[in-house]
């Protein structure tokens, strides 16, 4: 038995000293220095364009912006760039956590319910109480956070037997609770009479549109998505552990109960940060862990650093193409991630189709 653990250990990567390290770290390196660029060469482009040279010299401390660019660049374009940015990095997070808890790349960080009780609380934002703010958030983003949290805790104890939480129980809870609450907000939905007003911010946020935060607004939901990732670093050997399966891994001493709820409530705070700064926005949880999970191989320590800096990239380019493709209109985020999400995932259920019937 032994000798199998170790096998099984060796290949869902779970070695102490990974091979390639040098190759690793220079994949790490070139991630980082593709966000850094993509940063600013996405502050560069808009309806107003910004030179290079000009943004260079005016993030060094010169003067070489003038009024209108000084102010689009850092009350409207930086904000919103690094809220990409973060959203992209918080989602891919949650999704390689949840992926790693459920052992199945079809999981994404919306899979235990969360994007129901988020659209039924947005709703009620909307619709119900439209003036509360809270430390700058408005309605649609806090009630948002808030029913995306209540719908998870909602899950979880609807899926708890005898203190355990199966993994086909969170599932199917999930699903039920999600739908369940979606189909909620039409109630909130035919109490709109703003003329259409209230649907219409309803259904910019149900397709995912990175939010226009201030600096203290983002330093708040940065605080959060750095805690979430820094948080989900001690659970990526647990979870390579748990890749044995949960017989070996509980021989193995790994409390896996605690671990599933250390995963969910990581993933959740994650998912709620995601929430707040972009709305729902589909399939970015999903497809950059499984690419990273297909270039460097299933070892979760290993893919943690690379799925968060790969899903900053991967949103912030979205997300300069969305407010730019049909300037000065702009199209919803989640609609582009939609369109390469979509495939993305009948390509993977087309391999597990292969694998279940081969």
């Amino acid at each position: 038995m032994a000798g199998k653990v170790e096998r099984i250990r060796s290949e869902s990567g779970g070695s102490s000293a990974p091979p390639h390290l040098a190759g690793y770290r220079l994949l790490l390196a070139g991630l980082a220095l593709a966000l850094l660029l993509g940063i600013l060469i996405a502050a560069c482009v808009g309806v107003v364009p910004i030179p290079l040279r000009s943004l260079a010299q005016s993030l060094l401390g010169g003067q070489a912006l003038n009024g209108d660019q000084h102010l689009i660049l850092f009350t409207i374009r930086l904000p919103r760039i690094l809220a990409a940015a973060m959203a992209g990095a918080a989602l891919s997070v949650s999704g390689l956590l949840f992926q790693g808890l459920f052992r199945n790349p079809l999981a994404d960080p919306y899979v235990i319910g969360s994007s129901g009780g988020a659209l039924l609380g947005a709703s009620f934002g909307v619709f119900i109480l439209p003036q509360l703010s809270m430390a700058g958030f408005g309605a649609t983003a806090l009630l948002g956070v808030l029913g995306a949290i209540c719908s998870i805790s909602l899950v979880y104890m609807l899926a708890s037997v005898n203190g355990r939480t199966p993994v086909v129980a969170l599932l199917l809870a999930g699903f039920a609770v999600s739908t369940m609450l979606s189909y909620c907000s039409y109630f909130l939905e035919i109490m709109d009479r703003g003329y259409g007003t209230g649907m219409r911010v309803l259904s910019s946020w149900l397709h995912g549109t990175i939010a226009q935060p201030t600096w203290p607004q983002l330093a708040v939901l940065a605080a959060m998505v750095l805690v979430g990732i820094a948080a989900s670093f001690p659970l990526t050997r647990r979870l390579n552990t748990l890749a044995l399966g949960e017989e070996y891994a509980a021989h193995l001493g790994l409390h896996v109960q605690q671990t599933r709820i250390a995963v969910i409530v990581v993933g959740s705070l994650l998912t709620a940060a995601a929430v707040a700064l972009g709305g729902l926005i589909s399939f970015v949880g999903l497809i950059v862990p499984h690419m990273m999970r297909m270039i460097l191989g299933p070892d979760h320590v290993r893919l943690l650093p690379a799925t968060a800096l790969a899903g900053g990239i991967f949103l912030l380019i979205a997300d300069t193409v969305a407010r730019t493709v049909i300037a000065p209109s702009e199209l919803p985020v989640g609609v582009l991630t939609a369109f390469i999400g979509g495939p993305f995932f009948l390509y993977l259920l087309r391999q597990a189709k292969r694998e279940v019937f081969a």
